[in-house]
C-alpha cells in the first residue's frame, strides 16, 4: 500500500506557472505508475497526465499537452506536475494517484485504473 500527499497548489495569475508535488510513503514506489487528475467545481474527475514506473513513458490530456510536464524522482518517492501557461480553466483540485498494475492499460486515463489516491491540492488561476 502507498499513501500519497500532494502539495504545491495555490493562486496564480493566468499565464503563470506552478509545480505540484506528490510524496509517496511506503515501499517500492517504482512499482507504481503515477497519474494526475483534476476536478473542477461541478465537474467530474478529469485525467491530466500519467507517467510509467521508471519514467520512460508519459501521457497527457489534450487540454494540457504542451503546457504541463509530469516527471518523477524514484529516489525521493515523488512525482511532479509542472504547469506552465496556466489558464483559468485549469482551476481545480489536483489529485495524484498510483496504479499498481504491472501491465500497461489502454484505459490509463480512467479513474478506476488507479488504486491509491491523495487528498488533493487546490489550484486557482485568476484571469
Amino acid at each position: 500500500q502507498v499513501q500519497l500527499v500532494e502539495s504545491g497548489g495555490g493562486l496564480v495569475q493566468a499565464g503563470g506557472s506552478l509545480r505540484l508535488s506528490c510524496a509517496a510513503s511506503g515501499r517500492a514506489f517504482n512499482n507504481y505508475a503515477m497519474g494526475w487528475f483534476r476536478q473542477a467545481p461541478g465537474k467530474e474527475h478529469e485525467f491530466v497526465a500519467r507517467i510509467s514506473r521508471l519514467g520512460g513513458t508519459t501521457y497527457y490530456a489534450d487540454s494540457v499537452k504542451g503546457r504541463f510536464t509530469i516527471s518523477r524522482d524514484n529516489a525521493k518517492n515523488t512525482v511532479f506536475l509542472h504547469m506552465d501557461s496556466l489558464k483559468p480553466e485549469d482551476t481545480a483540485v489536483y489529485y495524484c494517484a498510483a496504479d499498481r498494475s504491472i501491465a500497461h492499460s489502454a484505459t490509463y486515463y480512467k479513474e478506476n485504473e488507479y488504486d491509491f489516491w491523495g487528498q488533493g491540492t487546490q489550484v486557482t488561476v485568476s484571469s
